[in-house]
């Protein structure tokens, strides 16, 4: 299987199955979102030329495909839209606790010095011991004592006791060949005790192994005593356990092979337990192996060498094969000799004995971490390299030593693995590696062939894989996996099953981990294997994003260089490359170590390289990659000075500052959290440093990066506007002492003393001056709509006429400073207040002597846009805005509850412009404009501004109270952070809101990226049993006679002020309603109960414009738009307390409409949002994207009443004419009439006819008059309809029966065939329903796919719902 196969195919289609940044859209992409076919346009059934038959007697109708009906677009499902706080992200993100301090040894151990005691006195045999003949003779393989003694290759007792000691320190060797030896053979208690200080002595604080061969003295003593030897050897000694334990100290290790041994671990345990209550210190480090139990003797059999548990110990290999070749059918073909013969190396897995001791360390160690606990396998087999070998050995003891009817015990006590099924794979690998063997000896240039266990495992866990979950039992091949890493032959296919394993969940991936799999992918990152990296890449992301903590042995072993490169090659698909940026991301995450190493390897230069397409006319570069680019980068100078000063030398701001319009919310986001890391919060040059040159242009530099976030403070999307107002508060804290100036200053109650301290008019004639005026809002379309109406400059039609007040013609009101975008209106905007500027101001320049380069309308613009996101719609983004104005001093005191008038306060007429690039002169309500009065009031700043004198012409229109600190601020800001204006404070730096991009994107690699959802197929199948009932619904309505006669309930809501808006749920017996209160209640109209009550939000002012459903044939999400034209979507509205916020935005952005008319409607399939209102254009909104899309201007100086959305889009205005843009032309406007005239009431109501029909409009005005329109004929109407005489309030078009209805304040509610025949007539008279009588009719909704008709009522807050009399 190639890697490229398994990451693009897998990575690939994941992509579009499971959340993620980079997710494909459900449906396919539509060129520029311009629906040119029926398909894409209609989202309905096409009426071709009128209506449907209706009588049902017509031939048979054929049933249409369902995509010719329904919309295949599905917004908003993103994970984003799970909700936004800084918990979720950071339990998303990679930790340092939890699961990941349990796979990390906690100490890593070495064995530093060796203390063999050999107690043999060959020749002698003790008194307790009676053997029998033939008798187990052999010690570390050689035979000490023949049964004949003539016999010329016996050796004299001296030298064969010698030769033993030498061999058996060689055997110990080979698995530990660093530690210190020391030997003693047959000692006296001296020579134990001398040799166990020495031992302490040199090992200092590692362990010491003491080995103990007691085969030629007695069983200990009951008391735990070992015998050694008098110095003449005519006597046993006793040597008490706890002499030897007080001499060799912890940590230690203890084999003793001699018979009776579990009495000296029984000895010891009493010794640990008393010593641990009577200590309150941690347990002794203390580890005992010990050949049999109390009770037992070691067996005699010739079969067996005498020392056959030191044998299994230090020479494995040799002890397993000849004790299975006695067992084994090879036995009577085999040559017992051959088996010291095997030919290799042990440490050359290519060589017959280096493969089976690979073999014989994969088995034990699996038997190992099947059968013991976490921990215990950890301390025992991963800390101590010799400690390890011994207990992997160990358990073959337990296996050959049992089979003598001998148990093995250990400290601590291992359970029984003596049959576990894996010894019969090993028993099997030894089987064909002795089948092999004598053809191997015969042929020494035989080729070798490898045994195929490795292969054979590998398809095990293969198999597992396919099948296994973390519900099952975990796949006990994973240590054979790691141990696979190491052979070249079989890496790749083992990290590719690996990685598969990983992909399951952080649960494997600790897995994994506490096998011991982390040194062995370290290593690999040494390889220059090109067929490695992509799988290598993905395993090291699947391992950081459970756990950070890797970052440090990543920088040590330069391992952050291979991910650099990675990086930078263009072979890897965009998809890996943004793994490697996101390991990157990690490696640098609060790790200065890490940040230094990575830009010293060049990671900046890579970044910023790979933001730009290689050719500009290629397709858009992969979200997944930009988004961990500007993440890297974020991380890679968050915190850190130097880093900052090189990124902005890099010109990183201009790289970076093009992706805050890129259509992905996450790339926006991440763009804005590189940029806003840019901005150093400690500056000595911002808080009042040396003003040098350097210090100027990284000011410079800085201005310019708050400049590029302030345009973008009004994104349609939470996750971006989050992080702006973080970023913006960074700049809050960094630049405090100028901010509380600029608003101290501001709000100064005397009159002539406006911003003394915002010289930023003057700025403009400094032909030096970096802030021009084409500079401060440059390109800032966004922003200026945005923060206009906090802070207004007046017009009049001179350039200084009455008061001196500037206009648009003055030559200091450029476009980009008095209007900011095109999207300001000139037609209906309302300041209350004007600049007013001395008469002698010549050429609108006004000259000043140039302090600071600082000295600019930034820090105004900052203030005002820092206004409108504490009044952000999305709670945690206004919290954040309020936490910044406190930084500088401005504090929220009070909320006003302020109901608006229709007709507004403002002066029609005046043109509003952004003062955000001067905030020279302030409208008395900074906050009334979109969200109640703020009375708000402003700190005194630790220290008096400078008085500079700027601009004494200028004097403040209107004053604001200005009162002292609030020791108690409603909002629980902390104090401290006023009082100082120097470098943050640890106390300022705690209260910092904290940015959740980063840790919110880290979410997306712990989720499975390999395999799709099985949410999906769940959804679909919801998703095609919908469409099919809606397809039913739909032709069962379109047939009917639509007379809706019949009332089927009734709700009194109990709201206050009348329902506002009502809308029908399609696919259950729900019906949703609001009032201008915003309170919105859930009710079943089935069952007569209420369903949920919630509060669109908490905020005083308030205002409902419209509900609309989102989504409707998937899970169905509410959309509330407000008066002030806020956006909030919900998702969970029918579950009693379960409603959850999805997003929430400005639709109208810096527009504010003085008569709160906003009109909105929405398009599913296109996915756009439409928004206008009293103002003379059309914000349409992407809500996939969640970007604005294009503002269209509507060529009308009236404000727009009404709107819909099909192919085409119709707005109706407030002078009774009708307009249809068309997004995909140039021009935009393709029809313009007036069917209403000689009306001029305003269009109530306009829809497209039944089936979404392109050409033909239905449009109702408030004179009560319907006409109906065909683009396509004349402007004037084919049909009128005088349903209403004066008093028509709502209008409502079926999408696919051929009916409209209407409504009127005087109780009334009417349904029409398109052909005008009225079908029905509701009055207060004829529509008592359970004593109840309709009121005022407010709101009109048919049902979307049945003949169902909803209206609200205004006085009495009824809604009642109407149906055909046959209605089930």
């Amino acid at each position: 299987m190639a890697l490229g196969d398994l990451m693009a195919s897998r990575l690939v289609h994941s992509s579009s199955s499971s959340p993620s940044p980079a997710a494909a859209p459900l449906a396919a992409p539509l060129p520029n979102h311009g629906h040119h076919s029926h398909v894409a346009d209609d989202g309905g059934i096409r009426v071709a030329n009128g209506p449907e038959p209706r009588n049902g007697l017509e031939a048979e109708e054929e049933k249409p495909a369902p995509v010719a009906y329904l919309p295949q677009v599905l917004v908003l499902c993103e994970q984003r839209h799970e909700g936004l706080d800084e918990a979720a992200a950071a339990a998303a993100g990679p930790s340092t606790s939890g699961l990941v301090s349990k796979w990390r040894p906690k100490d890593r151990m070495k064995t530093g010095c060796v203390a063999l005691v050999l107690c043999l006195n060959i020749s002698v045999d003790p008194p307790d011991v009676i053997k029998i003949s033939p008798c187990a003779r052999m010690e570390c393989w050689i035979v000490a004592t023949k049964e004949n003694l003539s016999d010329p290759f016996s050796m004299a007792p001296p030298k064969a006791l010698e030769s033993i000691g030498k061999t058996l320190h060689a055997q110990y060797e080979r698995w530990q060949p660093k530690a210190r030896y020391k030997l003693q053979l047959d000692p006296t208690v001296e020579e134990v005790k001398k040799l166990c200080n020495t031992c302490r002595k040199y090992a200092k604080s590692e362990r010491v192994l003491f080995h103990y061969n007691g085969h030629g003295v007695p069983k200990p003593t009951a008391n735990g005593e070992i015998w050694v030897f008098n110095k003449s050897y005519t006597q046993y000694i006793p040597l008490p356990i706890t002499d030897l334990d007080s001499w060799l100290k912890t940590p230690s290790i203890y084999v003793f092979d001699c018979s009776a041994a579990g009495i000296i671990v029984k000895a010891f345990l009493e010794r640990l337990d008393w010593g641990s209550s009577s200590s309150a210190s941690s347990p002794r480090d203390c580890i005992l192996l010990a050949a049999c139990e109390a009770h037992q003797t070691l067996p005699q059999s010739a079969e067996f060498p005498a020392d056959v548990f030191t044998a299994c110990l230090t020479t494995p290999i040799k002890m397993a094969l000849h004790w299975f070749c006695k067992r084994s059918l090879l036995r009577c073909s085999l040559d017992h000799s051959l088996i010291d013969q095997i030919p290799g190396r042990q440490n050359d897995r290519k060589t017959l004995l280096g493969e089976l001791n690979w073999i014989f360390t994969a088995v034990t160690d699996t038997i190992a971490w099947n059968v013991l606990p976490h921990d215990l396998f950890q301390r025992l087999f991963r800390q101590d390299l010799l400690v390890a070998s011994l207990f992997r050995n160990f358990l073959l003891a337990e296996r050959i030593m049992r089979s003598a009817n001998c148990s093995p015990i250990s400290y601590p006590l291992l359970p029984p693995t003596h049959q576990h099924h894996m010894w019969d794979a090993w028993d099997m690998a030894a089987e064909i590696c002795l089948s092999k063997l004598p053809q191997l000896i015969a042929d020494p240039n035989a080729e070798f062939q490898p045994s195929p266990f490795f292969t054979e495992q590998l398809t095990a866990f293969e198999v597992w894989l396919d099948h296994g979950s973390e519900d099952k039992k975990p796949p006990e091949q994973l240590p054979i996996v790691l141990q696979v890493l190491l052979s070249q032959s079989h890496r790749f296919r083992a990290l590719v099953l690996l990685g598969r394993f990983l992909d399951m969940g952080p649960w494997a991936v600790d897995l994994a981990l506490s096998v011991g799999i982390f040194p062995y992918v370290l290593k690999l990152l040494q390889t220059s294997a090109m067929e490695l990296r992509q799988i290598l890449v993905f395993i090291w992301t699947k391992i950081l994003s459970l756990d950070k903590s890797c970052q440090v042995d990543l920088v040590k072993d330069g391992g952050h260089a291979y991910f650099i490169r990675f990086l930078d090659s263009l072979d890897a698909f965009p998809e890996q490359r943004a793994m490697a940026a996101f390991v990157l991301a990690v490696i640098v995450d609060g790790h200065r170590r890490g940040q230094e190493t990575c830009i010293s390897a060049g990671l900046i230069d890579v970044c910023l390289r790979h933001l730009q397409p290689e050719n500009p006319h290629d397709a858009q570069t992969e979200p997944l990659l930009l988004q961990w680019l500007c993440l890297c980068l974020g991380k890679l100078w968050e915190d850190y000075p130097e880093a900052q000063l090189l990124g902005l030398e890099s010109n990183a701001p201009d790289f970076v500052i093009r992706l805050l319009s890129e259509p992905q919310p996450e790339v926006r986001a991440s763009a804005v959290f590189a940029l806003g890391n840019l901005l150093d919060m400690g500056s000595s040059s911002v808080n009042g440093g040396d003003d040098d040159s350097d210090d100027d242009e990284k000011l410079r530099a800085e201005i310019n990066v708050v400049r590029s976030l302030l345009q973008v403070s009004s994104d349609g999307s939470p996750l971006v506007r989050s992080e702006v107002a973080i970023a913006l508060t960074r700049f809050a804290l960094g630049h405090n002492k100028h901010l509380k100036t600029v608003a101290a200053e501001y709000w100064k109650p005397q009159t002539n003393s406006l911003l003394k301290s915002l010289p930023s008019l003057a700025n403009i004639s400094n032909p030096s001056n970096v802030y021009s005026p084409n500079s401060i809002l440059q390109g800032s379309s966004g922003l200026a709509s945005h923060i206009g109406p906090v802070l207004r400059v007046g017009s009049d039609s001179s350039a200084t006429g009455r008061d001196g007040r500037i206009s648009t013609s003055s030559p200091i009101a450029t476009n980009s400073i008095m209007h900011g975008s095109p999207q300001s209106d000139d037609s209906s905007q309302h300041s209350d207040s004007g600049i007013l500027l001395r008469e002698n101001a010549s050429n609108g320049g006004l000259s000043y002597t140039r302090s600071r380069p600082t000295d600019s309308g930034i820090y105004s613009q900052f203030i005002s846009t820092m206004c409108a996101v504490a009044k952000d719609p999305y709670p945690r983004i206004a919290t954040i805005g309020r936490r910044a104005l406190s930084l500088i001093g401005v504090e929220q005191v009070v909320m006003k509850h302020t109901r608006f008038n229709s007709g507004g306060s403002a002066h029609q007429g005046e043109t509003s412009a952004p003062p955000s690039n001067f905030g020279m002169a302030r409208s008395s309500s900074w906050f009334d404009m979109s969200s109640g009065n703020f009375s708000v009031a402003f700190r005194t700043p630790p220290v008096s501004p400078p008085q500079h004198d700027y601009l004494t012409g200028l004097r403040r229109v209107c004053s604001m109270e200005f009162r002292p600190h609030l020791m108690n601020s409603p909002e629980g800001l902390a104090d401290p952070l006023l009082r100082s204006a120097a470098a943050p404070s640890n106390a300022e730096l705690s209260i910092l809101p904290q940015s959740i991009i980063y840790n919110w994107s880290c979410g997306h690699f712990s989720r499975p990226l390999l395999t799709g959802s099985d949410d999906n197929e769940e959804a679909n199948a919801r998703r095609e049993e919908r469409e099919r009932i809606a397809l039913d619904c739909i032709s069962k309505c379109q047939r009917s006679s639509c007379k809706m006669t019949s009332p089927i309930a009734c709700w009194d809501t109990r709201f206050e002020l009348g329902t506002k808006a009502a809308l029908l749920m399609p696919f259950s017996p729900i019906v949703v309603a609001a009032d201008d209160n915003e309170q919105i209640r859930v009710w079943n109209y089935d069952d007569a109960l209420p369903v949920n009550t919630f509060e669109n939000h908490k905020l005083s002012d308030r205002g409902l414009s419209k509900l609309l459903l989102i989504n409707e044939l998937d899970e169905s999400l509410l959309l509330a738009a407000s008066s002030d034209g806020n956006v909030r979507i919900w998702k969970n509205f029918t579950q009693k307390g379960g409603q959850k916020l999805v997003t929430a935005f400005s639709s109208v952005q810096g527009h504010r409409a003085a008569g709160r008319s906003i009109v909105i409607d929405w398009h599913q399939q296109s996915g756009y949002l439409y928004a206008s209102g009293d103002m003379s254009s059309i914000l349409v909104w992407d809500l996939d994207k969640e970007q604005l899309l294009s503002t269209i201007q509507s060529s009308a100086d009236r404000a727009i009443s009404a709107l819909v959305r099909s192919g085409h889009f119709a707005a109706g205005f407030a002078d009774a004419s009708v307009r249809i843009f068309d997004v995909r032309t140039p021009d935009r406007l393709v029809y313009m009439a007036r069917p209403h005239a000689p009306r001029t009431e305003k269009v109530v109501g306009i829809g497209f006819q039944p089936g979404f029909d392109p050409f033909k409009i239905v449009s109702a005005s408030q004179a009560g008059d319907i006409q109906f329109l065909d683009i396509r004929r004349a402007a004037e109407p084919y049909l009128t309809i005088e349903a209403h005489r004066g008093s028509l309030t709502a209008l409502a078009v079926h999408r696919h029966a051929p009916v409209v209805a209407s409504g009127s304040a005087k109780q009334m509610i009417k349904v029409f065939s398109l052909e005008g025949e009225q079908l029905t007539k509701i009055s207060s008279q004829l529509s008592s329903f359970m004593g109840q009588r309709i009121g005022s009719v407010n709101c009109l909704s048919f049902h979307p796919y049945k003949s169902l008709l909803a209206a609200g009522a205004g006085d009495n807050a009824l809604v009642s719902i109407y149906a055909e009399e046959n209605y089930k």
